[in-house]
Formats: C-alpha cells, structure tokens, sequence
C-alpha cells in the first residue's frame, strides 16, 4: 500500500506540500492584519466578497488589498513591499503608472473622458500602430476578448464561412467558440463554462498545438474561416512553438483559403512589435490587449491591405444594419491618450532590451536553482515573460501543459514567494520583466525561489 507520504507531485512528496503551504499561510496572515480584516470574510456589497471572480483565485489565504503600485513595486495596506513580477498578469508589463501615460491620463482628464469622436491623439496613433506592428488597418476595442470577437466577424464575413480552428490549451478571453478542449481525443466544451448551453464544437475545431499533420487534416475540407492562436501557448504551462511550425501554420491556411489571426496579448513580451514582427509573421489579422495603453483599459485589431479590401466589398453588398462590433466606451479619448504615450515613450526598443536582458538573468538563475536541487522541473521563456515549470520539458501541447500544471505544488510555491517579498501570477507560474524591474529584484526573486526549492527539496 502506499503512504501519503510518498505519494508526489512535481516531484515533491504531498505532504511536504501540505506542510509549507500551512506554514507560509500563518505567515502570510501574520503580516497581513488590516488585509484580513477588511478582504478576509469577503467585501460587502460584492457577489462572492469579491469584485471579480477571479480575485478569489488567488492562492493566498485571501487577497492582498494594495495601497499603490509604482514601477515594479506593490505596496499593501499593512506596508508590506512586494517586488511585482505578476504585473497585471501582463496588463501592467510595462510597470505600474509608467510615467509618460501618468502624465497622459493628466492631461486628458480635464479635456472630457469620452464622446465618440476623434482626438488629435488619435490622429497621431493609427502610423504608430502601422508602424510598430506592421498591418495597415486597425480598429480600436476595450479589451482583447472583444477584438477577437470583431475580428472573427471579419473572418466570418469575407470567407462566408462559419467554423473557426483553435489549440487545445489556447487563450482568447472569454471569446465562446474558444471555449473548447479535447478529451481523450476528442473535442468538448471546456467543464466549467457558467450557463453554457450550446455544443461549442459544432462550429470550432480544436487540435493540438504544433501538430501539423493534424492541421493540415483540418483544414482539408476548407470549411474553417480562420485559425486562430497565440504564437506560443502562454495562459497554460507555457507550449513554445517547434521549429518550422509557424512557417508551416501560414503556408497550410493560405492553401485552405483559410484566415490566421495572431493573438499576441500575452506573448508582446517577445520585443518591439510582439513575436510577430519580432519572427516574421504574416498574419491577416493581428489582436493585442492589456498594456497596450498601459494599463487603461484598451485594445487593438488589426487587418492586412488584402483582407481590408475583402471586407470592403463585403460591406458594398451586405445588407444594411449594426454589424455586432463595438462598443460605446471603445476609442474613447482617454485610450488614446494613454495609447500614444505607450506606443511613443513606453513601448521602445531601449525598454524592450532591458527587458531582454534581465529575462534572461532570471531564466539562467532560475533554472540554475532546478538543477542544484535536482528537480523535476524546467524554464520556459519568451522575451521579457519567464515561467517555472513543475515538469520536465519542453512541453510540446496543450495536453502536455494541461498534465504538467500541478496546482497544490504551485500555490505553496506562490505565497511562500508572496512571505519572501515576491510577486508571481496567481494563475500559473508566469513571471514578467518591466522596463521599471531592476537587477536587484531579479536577483531576489532567484534567491527567493532558491530557499523555497530548499525547503521543499529537503
């Protein structure tokens, strides 16, 4: 029979787990008295205690309610200093406040928040965005969830097609028809999905991540509109792409006359213009939220000059009425504002290179530390956002990534970083560098990351 004791996950016995996460537990709360009194029986008036769900995921006792942010710091209500490298979970990659959209925001406060017209900032913003990311055509959205959803209307639209292809294991917000997985080899809706009543898969198709063949074999019948992905599996246990397999993804929807959009919300920590412009992508459709406007709540969908022509005839022979895109706070004047300072102070080659630069310090220290302890575990990186695997690796798909993903591990991990003054992403093992993050913090959170393999490696 086997005892509790030797059963392991990530390589570490369970109850060694259980043990550390108790312990970092009454110490998380020990620092945390104003925390726990105002957040730790949930807020009033809020469904859940919450004011979005997701804040109850967090894996610390309860959530830690922030006094301000500034660079690459958070400082709580009870003075605690945590190094950031959550960030927003990529909304504030560029640091919290960076200067020159503070300023921005300032500026734009006292000239009228919203009135669905253009502002000179506008003007200056559509060459910006053709310029850093490449396409000729952009629209401007709220968040990313609702730039995927108007640009697969596009799709739709101009291939008279109705089915989209997506890999398991992919991220798109909460867009529905990406809502599915596979199971046994087979595609079903995600479990989970809050009053969800339709068979998500009878209009997506869903594979894995660099499987080519089987790529290939789904778009045979030419039925789907669009492919769409992020250039590397990032809101799982991060999935980098084979070699070959982005040339061979373009190359096989051509042929299918099928559409691609390059969902680069998380993965712009790449470098200047996010993996596409950084590896060459060619896609038709281009989609980035969170901190594109640092921070202010702001998205970007952009087409190609031949796909801008295909909807342009469409729109001549449609018939009239609302097309299902937009909304009314969607380019409003403060986007804009904050939008531009980004794209011309913040989001820049020097910015991009410090980034790269401690990325990767931090992927060498850390991995450093997995081999002292002998751990079962790796380093996955693109650009300036790093992740700790609990698993060996590479990982080559969604399913691997959904196997490697040990959660009881993880969480213990997280709010023994959290005592140690180091802040990771809630939802995974995500870590990312800012232009405001300095060598310093870095060079804690691998020392951090050490102790806490120590202890749960002895």
């Amino acid at each position: 029979m086997t005892r509790h004791d030797d059963i392991t996950l990530g390589g570490i016995a369970r109850n060694r787990i259980e043990q550390i996460r108790d312990t970092e537990s009454e110490t998380f709360r020990a620092a945390r008295p104003k925390s726990e009194a105002k957040v730790g029986n949930g807020i009033a008036g809020f469904l859940g205690g919450v004011p979005m769900h997701w804040m109850k995921d967090w894996p610390t006792p309860f959530p830690i309610v922030v006094d301000q942010a500034k660079g690459a710091t958070i400082t709580d209500i009870d003075g605690n200093r945590l190094d950031d490298f959550c960030l927003g979970d990529t909304g504030s990659m560029f640091g919290h406040s960076p200067p020159p959209v503070a300023r921005a925001i300032r500026r734009q406060a006292g000239r009228g928040l919203t009135y669905m017209l253009p502002s000179e900032d506008a003007l200056a913003i559509g060459p910006l965005l053709q310029e850093k990311f490449g396409l000729p055509f952009w629209q401007i959205a709220t968040t990313a969830t609702d730039a995927n959803r108007f640009a697969l209307r596009i799709a739709r639209a101009v291939t008279g097609r109705e089915t989209i292809l997506v890999f398991n294991g992919c991220y798109h917000g909460s867009v529905d028809e990406t809502m599915v997985r596979l199971k046994d080899g087979r595609a079903i809706n995600r479990p989970g999905l809050a009053g969800e009543f339709r068979d998500l898969t009878r209009a997506t198709k869903v594979i894995e991540f660099n499987d080519l063949p089987a790529l290939e074999a789904a778009l045979a019948d030419k039925s789907v509109a669009c492919v769409i992905t992020e250039p590397v599996l990032t809101n799982s246990c991060m999935v980098l792409p084979e070699p070959g397999f982005h040339a061979a993804l373009r190359k096989l929807t051509r042929t299918a006359g099928t559409l691609l959009l390059i969902d680069e919300t998380h993965t712009i920590s790449t470098g200047l213009g996010g993996y596409t412009k950084v590896q060459g992508l060619e896609p038709d459709l281009f989609v980035l939220g969170k901190p594109i406007a640092g921070g202010v709540p702001a998205s970007i969908w952009g087409m190609s000059d031949e796909l801008a022509s295909r909807f342009a005839a469409y729109e001549r022979s449609k018939e009239p009425g609302y097309s299902g895109m937009g909304t009314t706070l969607s380019a409003n004047p403060l986007q804009f504002a904050a939008m531009r300072a980004t794209l011309e102070e913040v989001m820049t080659a020097e910015n991009y290179a410090h980034m790269e630069h401690l990325a990767r310090r931090l992927d060498a220290g850390l991995t450093a530390v997995i081999d002292r302890y002998r751990l079962p575990w790796h380093v996955a990186r693109v650009g300036a956002r790093v992740e700790f695997i609990c698993a060996p690796g590479p990982l080559k798909n969604g399913g691997e990534a959904e196997g490697a993903h040990v959660p009881e591990l993880e969480a213990a991990i997280h709010v023994a970083l959290v005592n140690r003054g180091v802040l990771i992403a809630p939802f995974h093992n995500m870590m990312l560098i800012s232009p405001a993050t300095r060598v310093a913090q870095v060079n804690r959170l691998i020392a951090a990351f050490a102790d806490v393999a120590a202890k749960l490696a002895a």
